[in-house]
């Protein structure tokens, strides 16, 4: 676990670094608010698009040659993107140079196939949280860092998160063993390579079933939540990159109490299933608020209760998993991985053009958060699926015939 958890720290401080300063970049290359907005769903939707294909097949291959040389891969090709990103000269290049980015960051999936291939199922739900703190120092530091540089110089965020890429390849190369022996691995099917079909046979393991939907409906909240963080608070709030920097810091530290120390704490308490439901119970509620903050200091306020929303994705991570069997995982979370970046291609779709419809609203005016009132309602969908799905599992369980929807 070390050396995995040291591996995505890196990663992803390399990406956070980038988050608050991106829209600015985009900026560069329009010539207005409405045109920024078009420009940067673009880019958010290329990127999403790259990891949705590309998530299944990297899932595939590491369980073919093992997760060790499938990291390597996506670390040198974040590098690449970082750089491109940084010298790019035109709206074209910003696009090519994400869909690098897309396409190699998909490699997290891979970290979580590695994580599941040394745990036993009793410890995942666990050793997913503390992948998930990994993700949360990522963010917690990187905004801020990104901010902080940005303000000096616009490129110079890409230039330092490009070698902390390079630095991982190296670190990787030396020190990162390999987690998936040889007598578990399988040759690489042709439909494992198709994103589609690697939902569907998702869909059909034992145990997941309605929790595609719930995966699908909670990560498209989540992206469009992403989507639209940044450029919501400039409209909002008046937020320039060093202000989003922080709000996402303090995300990060919320992320890493609850993921790294709390969490552990809540499963002697509450069984995943039930951690699930508190998580989309609290995220639905979180997601209302956001919205309708005419003030900065509510944002905070909001990030700090909402303790059980960062439990919801390592919960139900670890139930999928437990679903796979050994030689499944790397296909299981990169059917995972690939659904989320499904509903990240979708987001910017749908996200960019609700807040483009209200942006031209003053400041504080709780229109704004239009995005996020839809946000809301799909993780109250989400909610009342993972409800009916637990419910008709733990009939099954007990040999009770499962009741209607209705009753």
């Amino acid at each position: 676990m070390p050396f995995i958890m040291l591996t995505v720290l890196i990663d992803m401080l390399s990406v956070g670094l980038i988050i608050p300063v991106l829209p600015t970049l985009v900026g560069r290359f329009t010539s207005s608010p409405s045109d920024q907005v078009f420009w940067y769903g673009v880019i958010a939707f290329t990127y999403g698009f790259a990891q949705f294909v590309a998530s299944p097949i990297l899932g595939a291959l590491s369980d073919r040659y093992g997760r060790r040389p499938v990291l390597l891969l996506g670390f040198c090709g974040l590098a690449i993107n970082f750089f491109a990103t940084a010298m790019a000269a035109a709206i074209w290049t910003l696009i090519a140079s994400r869909l690098i980015g897309g396409a190699m960051q998909a490699n997290a999936a891979v970290a979580n196939a590695y994580v599941a291939d040394i745990s036993s199922p009793d410890e995942r739900a666990k050793r997913f949280g503390m992948l998930g703190a990994m993700f949360g120092i990522g963010f917690m530091l990187g905004p801020v860092l990104g901010g902080i540089l940005g303000a000096i110089d616009l490129q110079l965020p890409f230039f330092v998160a490009g070698t902390l890429a390079l630095a991982n390849l190296v670190y990787g190369w030396l020190v990162l063993p390999e987690s998936l022996p040889p007598e578990r691995r399988r040759p690489v099917q042709a439909k494992s390579l198709n994103p589609f079909a690697s939902l569907r046979d998702l869909a059909r393991l034992k145990g997941v079933g309605l929790l595609v939907a719930v995966i699908a409906c909670s990560g498209l909240a989540q992206f469009v939540l992403y989507s639209v963080w940044v450029l919501h608070g400039s409209f909002k709030f008046g937020w320039g990159p060093k202000e989003s920097g922080w709000s996402l810091f303090v995300i990060g530290v919320m992320s890493v109490l609850v993921q790294g120390f709390l969490l552990g704490k809540l499963l002697k308490v509450f069984t995943p299933q039930r951690l699930a439901i508190l998580g989309l119970m609290s995220s639905t509620v979180s997601y209302l608020l956001w919205g309708a903050a005419s003030q900065s200091w509510m944002v905070y306020a909001v990030i700090v209760v909402n303790v059980f929303g960062f439990t919801t994705a390592s919960a139900i991570q670890s139930i999928v998993s437990a679903s796979a069997n050994a030689n499944q995982q790397g296909e299981a979370m990169g059917a995972v991985s690939s659904l989320n970046s499904l509903m990240a291609v979708l987001a910017p779709m749908i996200a960019t053009p609700l807040l483009g419809a209200f942006s031209h609203h003053p400041l504080g005016d709780w229109r704004i958060g239009a995005p996020l009132y839809f946000c809301a309602l799909l993780q109250g969908i989400s909610l009342l699926l993972a409800w009916l799905h637990f419910r008709a599992a733990g009939r099954a369980q007990s040999g009770l015939p499962a009741a209607p929807a209705s009753s």
